[in-house]
């Protein structure tokens, strides 16, 4: 008999200790060198367990992926915040530890918020990529993903390229 050792469900409040880890580790593997350093240790700062705290009490749509009892990545998403676009939702964050990235692992977070997205009755997905996380760039592609805008986004003094992502 199969025993399904990663699965994804609805964030608890007894998450934010490894989601806190989890956050911090996949971004400080995926944006060193990437964002500005300073930038990059404010951002991480902020994100700290009482902030994971705050956002799992609040309810917000957040799925992890349970890999063997552990939250050992997440998705954020909802209503697409763009308004002249045929896409009405949107991924705003898909991180895995890098300890579980690489393995397929990030499809089943992504499949996870589309199906919800779609329990939501909210058609088309739209996800935004820094263009030099070539990682990113890569698995949105790999998973059918169209480039459809490019952006810009400030961290500090540098402004870095952005590209969305969409499906239909």
């Amino acid at each position: 008999m199969p025993v399904d050792v990663a699965h994804i469900r609805p964030a608890r409040p007894k998450d934010a200790p490894a989601l806190a880890a989890a956050y911090e580790e996949a971004w400080r593997g995926t944006y060193q060198g990437i964002i500005p350093h300073l930038s990059l240790e404010r951002m991480i700062a902020r994100r700290g367990l009482r902030w994971w705290e705050s956002v799992l009490r609040k309810r917000s749509p957040l799925l992890v992926l349970d890999f063997g009892g552990e939250a050992a990545g997440y998705v954020t998403f909802g209503r697409c915040r763009l308004s002249r676009v045929p896409f009405q939702g949107e991924i705003f964050e898909l991180y895995l530890h890098p300890t579980y990235q690489g393995i397929g692992l990030g499809e089943k977070l992504f499949d996870g918020a589309r199906l919800r997205l779609g329990e939501m009755r909210l058609k088309g997905l739209l996800v935004w990529a820094l263009a030099d996380n070539e990682a990113a760039c890569g698995f949105y592609l790999r998973l059918g993903g169209k480039p459809i805008a490019e952006g810009a986004e400030s961290f500090g003094e540098t402004s870095l390229r952005k590209v969305a992502f969409a499906w239909a």
